[in-house]
Parts: C-alpha cells; structure tokens; sequence
C-alpha cells in the first residue's frame, strides 16, 4: 500500500512528510521535486514512476500532495484517499495553502495518523473525526470512559460517517430530486440526443440511529413486483423508468440494492447526496423550440422562434431563457415578442429572451428583423443551435419517490412522527435546437 506521504509548496520544500514503510527512502523527496515539481515541461499525468518507484500526485492551488509507494497499488484508491484527504483538511482549516499548512502542521500529523494505518486508508469520514480530533488539533485530556468508549466503536465500527447520541425535538427529513435535462434537437424537431442526470439530495434531522427505506419508480422494481403493481402504476400514472447508471453514498447497503433493489441506509446527519443517476429512454422534454430562419437577401435575416411547454397546465416553469444566436456582421436589430423581455446582446452575438414564468401546455413566439453589414466574407453563417434556460417544478426522467420510510427500534418514535419533505427540481443543462 502507500509507502510515505508528501506535502510540498510549489517550491518544492517538503511541508508535511510521513514515512510507513522502510522501501521508500529520503532520496524519493528529491526526485519527486527534481522530475516533477522542477521538471522543465509540464507534467500532465498523475502517476509518475522514477526508478521503480510510483509517485501519485495531486495539486491544490500551490501545494502538491504526493502517495509514493514501490508496490502494485490500486491507483483509483490511493487517487480516492488523496481526494478525501484534501476534504478533512479543508473541513478543519479552510483553504490548503502553505499558510495554513504550516499553521495547522500538528493537526495534520494527527489526521494522518488516524487515517493511515501502515500506509492503509482507514476512517476518513469528517464527520466521524472530528468527535475526537477538536478543530484545534489538541486532544481532550478530561475525557469520561464513556465518551473514550463511544470514540472507540466509532473508529473501528461499521457507521462512519455518522455518531451516535443525536438527538433533536422534532424529526424531518428533506428530500430533493434534482435533475439536469440535456437536449439536441434538428430544426424539424428528430431529438438528436438526449439524457437526463440525477441527483437525489437529502437533509437528515433525526434522533438516534434511524434505519431508512427509499424506494422510487425504477422499472426493474416494478417488474419484479409482478403485474399487479404494474397496473397500479399505470392508472396512478406513474410510469417505471429504466435507470441507466447509478452511483451511492458510502450508507447505502449494496447488497440489498443487488438483491432487493430497495435503497436501504443509515443516513449521515445534516446534508448528504444519497446516489446519482442517468437516464436516456423516455425523457419528458419540457419545452419545444421550434425555429425558423429565412434570408432576406444579403443584408437581412428574419428569425421567428416558438417555444411550447410540454407538461401539466397546473405546473409553472419559471427563469426561462432563451438565446438565439445572430451572425458576427449584425448591425441592427429589431425585437417583438408576445411574452416577456427580448434583447439584442452585441457582445454576446444573441438575442437574449428572458421570460418569468410560463405554465404548461402553452406557447410563445419571439419575431426579429436582423440587418447585416455587407462582408467579403464568402462563408455562409454557420447557424449556431439556439439555446434555453428554464426550471421546472417535476423530474424530466418521470422519476417519482414510491415510499421514504424510517425505522428507530431504540428510541420511541415511529416512521409516522417522522416530518417529510419532497421535491423535484428540473433544469436545462445543454438543451439546444438546431436552426
């Protein structure tokens, strides 16, 4: 595993240096700083290997934090453990600057000391260290055998990232769907391309160590439930979507997703992002952009643009714009829209349309006269896609929550005293329409 840690400023003096194995020598401080930090061409890779020896580096604004090792190691762990590392010292002291790293070099050494073990990375929850590592890095000495005893099961226990004895007057948990919808449309409307990212966050305030269920319309879920279920989901009109890709947090039990699919965890207290996913089948586009350019000659262009909302007309999108690019030799332009506020941005080389709020299964349409400067230039306008900026108030992927419930066996209160929050948030991402 890692056989020493590094930290160097960019002048390539050694701030922080902990040696856990007897293959890597002092030698390796200097060739680290010979051919990388010094080199005379930039270095691009993260891994470099001098005489057998493998340097993993990462860079934070000025300082450099190298793992060395002479063993066969798995680099996206010891890429993961740098990564992490930068986060508990950014928690504790801020900005990683050689300021602070100088200021805060006891800390450090007592950071690494708890997360390396024989160059093993061990708890490197924030969370969990700073139970017992204060933000000033000076142990209590006027600890109780209880409080010693609680810092045990939480260095060598299974739930690291969250301590036990919470409590709070009343439980709530908050729960966000919040998706980026990307789009690539022809101008006849054939969608091109199209995916939706997803993020599930959640705000946990509850007392002890509550056990939660998440479950949502996942089509794998809802086929292994049988027909009965598919029915039900039918008439309620929650269809199943097919999650291409998914990513957790660390309190997720795995296992139980593999087998069950249920998303079974102890959450961290406060926020966290449960999982991430993609989707690519199925996508409720929100809005239709439908475009029509016509030249006028050579010194004239007239530009109409429709957009029609594709959702529930109880439902609002708001911050809506869009922006409809012009050619480099426009001298003039001339605007009228039904709804909202449209400008004509030189610097920008776009008409920008900015309406508040839209409700669905509506329309609007923006008309403009461009005038042109005669050019030289025989190249015809490329025709940039026109572009568009909007939130909606539901999950473009037709990702609905099924059921969030919350289990506490020790203390008295039951998933029915728990306050619950959901929402869903959809915005654009590159959500363009060819012209």
């Amino acid at each position: 595993m890692i056989g020493g840690l590094f930290i160097y400023n960019h002048k390539g003096e050694v701030l922080i240096s902990r040696v856990y194995r007897d293959d890597i020598g002092r030698n390796a401080v200097d060739a680290f700083r010979v051919n990388v930090i010094h080199a005379r061409q930039q270095v691009r890779s993260p891994v470099t290997n001098i005489a057998r020896t493998s340097f993993f580096h990462v860079k934070r604004s000025n300082i450099w934090l190298a793992a060395v090792t002479k063993q066969n190691v798995n680099a996206a762990m010891v890429f993961e453990f740098l990564y992490k590392m930068c986060d508990v010292m950014a928690a504790y002291f801020g900005k990683i600057s050689e300021e602070n790293i100088k200021n805060n070099f006891v800390l450090i050494y007592e950071l690494l000391d708890e997360i390396l073990d024989f160059g093993y990375p061990q708890n490197s929850e924030t969370g969990a260290l700073k139970t017992f590592i204060t933000q000033q890095g000076i142990k209590s000495q006027h600890q109780t055998k209880e409080e010693q005893s609680q810092i045990t099961s939480q260095v060598t226990g299974q739930i690291g990232w969250r301590r036990e004895g919470i409590k709070y007057r009343r439980n709530e948990l908050f729960l966000d769907v919040l998706e980026s919808v990307n789009l690539l449309m022809s101008p006849q409307g054939q969608v091109l391309s199209a995916h939706v990212s997803g993020r599930v966050v959640m705000k946990s305030y509850l007392s002890g160590m509550p056990e939660c269920k998440f479950g949502m319309n996942d089509k794998i879920v809802i086929e292994k439930q049988g027909k009965g279920a598919a029915d039900e989901t039918g008439k309620s009109g929650k269809q199943s979507i097919a999650i291409d890709d998914c990513t957790f947090h660390q309190c997720v039990r795995l296992s139980k997703f593999d087998s069950e699919r249920s998303i079974s965890f102890i959450p961290p207290d406060g926020e966290f992002e449960l999982m991430r996913y993609r989707t690519t089948k199925d996508i409720i586009l929100p809005f239709r952009v439908i475009p029509l350019v016509r030249e006028v000659g050579r010194t004239k262009l007239e530009v109409k643009v429709v957009i029609k909302s594709n959702f529930k007309p109880s439902l609002l999108a708001q911050k809506i714009e869009v922006r409809i690019p012009t050619p480099l030799n426009t001298s003039g332009v001339q605007v009228i829209c039904m709804k909202g506020k449209a400008k004509y941005k030189a610097s920008e080389n776009a008409i920008v349309w900015k309406i508040k709020r839209m409700a669905g299964m509506k329309e609007s349409q923006i008309s403009a006269e461009i005038e042109l400067l005669p050019t030289n230039d025989k190249k015809k306008w490329a025709r940039p896609p026109i572009s568009m900026n909007f939130e909606v108030p539901f999950a473009p992927s037709g990702l609905k929550v099924r059921y969030l419930k919350v289990f506490e066996p020790k203390l008295n209160y039951s998933d029915h005293d728990v306050i619950k929050w959901v929402r869903y948030i959809g915005r654009s991402g590159i959500y363009e329409t060819r012209c």
